[in-house]
């Protein structure tokens, strides 16, 4: 997918990449706050630096920083994925339940994130195997062919 960065600048381009369009953000919506736009920049390009520097020790964060996680650390961080999406999902459901609750205005962001974690959710079933089983799982639901010996 990102073949054409280096695994250890992955992250920390993330980072400064996510931390400019903040800032940009901040820029665009201008007013007298528009100075945040710096602070925003300033503390991305420090936490990507920082990360950088993370990815070239030797120890499980350093690993991660770097992308070069072993098993058991992607195993950790699929896990807190996934307590994170249902997290958010409670959240959700508990915010839109409280909203239509007392009759308020903005219910509708609430249901957008539920909905939009549901279709995560579906989405990953249908990527990562579920429902119709593939075509060579049917293939030995028969009888067994015999072998050449036995023939």
């Amino acid at each position: 997918m990102m073949t054409f960065i280096p695994p250890r600048l992955r992250k920390p381009a993330g980072i400064a990449l996510a931390g400019v369009v903040f800032a940009a953000a901040w820029l665009v919506r201008g007013g007298p706050l528009w100075w945040v736009s710096i602070s925003a920049v300033i503390l991305a390009a420090a936490r990507a630096v920082s990360w950088y520097r993370m990815g070239g020790e030797d120890t499980d964060e350093g690993a991660l920083a770097a992308s070069r996680a072993d098993e058991r650390q992607h195993l950790v961080s699929l896990q807190s994925r996934a307590l994170a999406c249902n997290l958010t999902a409670v959240a959700a459901f508990i915010g839109l339940t409280v909203a239509i609750a007392v009759k308020a205005a903005w219910w509708w962001p609430f249901l957008v994130i539920l909905a939009i974690t549901g279709f995560g959710y579906l989405l990953g079933l249908s990527s990562y195997g579920s429902g119709e089983p593939d075509a060579d799982d049917d293939a030995d639901a028969g009888q067994p062919e015999r072998s050449p010996v036995q023939r």
